[in-house]
């Protein structure tokens, strides 16, 4: 029986059952060791392994995971890929190629959402990668539900390993969290407020106006909105306003205070 939803480790980002991924014939410890270190940067942890060339457990695997043990001590290992996919409900088979068989396409973009309605359903998802010199074969594509393609240069669609698993895994962990697109980092500061911005260009309007800046009246409301536009595209903090103002008082000899 699935396990619910919300009852996973902290590593797997609240997800009981997150996508398995299955790695047919790997040739390289190394380029396991890194698909797991990317598995769990993005919360994947079920790593199934069908015939390793170079067996298991692998120490370059270990050394190349960078910490990813949860990955590596966890890892199967099964000789027949029908018994790696065997408690799967759905598998997602990754390939550049176009194939004969018709099947639905989906981009890691596109998958990331499928999977997650899937396994809010109880199911259980993997997805399988081919060996890294050939990628899956047609046997392969026939055992999946769907076919994974990443839109890349057509001209060089090629992917080490790695870089395969965290696309689809990126994607995946992407799918599932609420972080802004943009965010400006503050430290021990704040956001100005208009207030601040207002008795900045009040302050700065002022010296400038005493120093002969504003020289040509009729043009003066222009130049004003051109220095306010200037400050306002910056998005100042509130120490930084509080900076500006202390230059414009050190440049008259004087001392800010605030």
């Amino acid at each position: 029986m699935s396990e619910p939803i919300g009852s996973a480790k902290p590593e797997t980002g609240g997800i009981a059952n997150p996508p398995v991924i299955i790695l047919i014939e790997p040739q390289l410890g190394d380029n396991i060791g890194k698909a797991a270190r990317a598995m769990l940067n993005c919360g994947l942890v079920d790593l199934r392994l069908v015939r390793p060339r170079d067996g298991w457990p692998n120490e370059r695997a270990t050394a190349n995971a960078s910490g990813a043990d949860i990955v590596i001590d966890n890892t199967k290992v099964f000789e027949r890929e029908e018994d790696a996919l065997a408690d799967l409900n759905r598998v997602y088979v990754t390939t550049a190629r176009t194939r004969d068989a018709i099947k639905p396409v989906f981009t890691p973009k596109g998958l990331a959402p499928e999977m997650r309605s899937v396994i809010g359903r109880g199911e259980k998802v993997g997805v399988m990668f081919g060996p890294e010199r050939t990628g899956v074969r047609n046997e392969h594509v026939a055992m999946g539900d769907a076919v994974v393609t990443v839109p890349l240069n057509p001209g060089f669609t090629s992917l080490n390993l790695a870089q395969a698993v965290l696309l689809i895994g990126y994607e995946w962990w992407q799918a599932g969290i609420d972080v802004p697109d943009y965010q400006l980092m503050m430290a021990d500061t704040f956001p100005a407020t208009k207030d601040d911005m207002e008795r900045l260009f009040v302050h700065l309007e002022n010296e400038l106006d005493a120093s002969g800046f504003f020289r040509v009246p009729e043009k003066r409301p222009g130049m004003e909105r051109n220095i306010r536009n200037i400050f306002n595209r910056a998005n100042l903090t509130h120490q930084e306003v509080q900076t500006l103002r202390g230059m414009i008082v050190a440049m008259r000899g004087g001392k800010y205070k605030p």
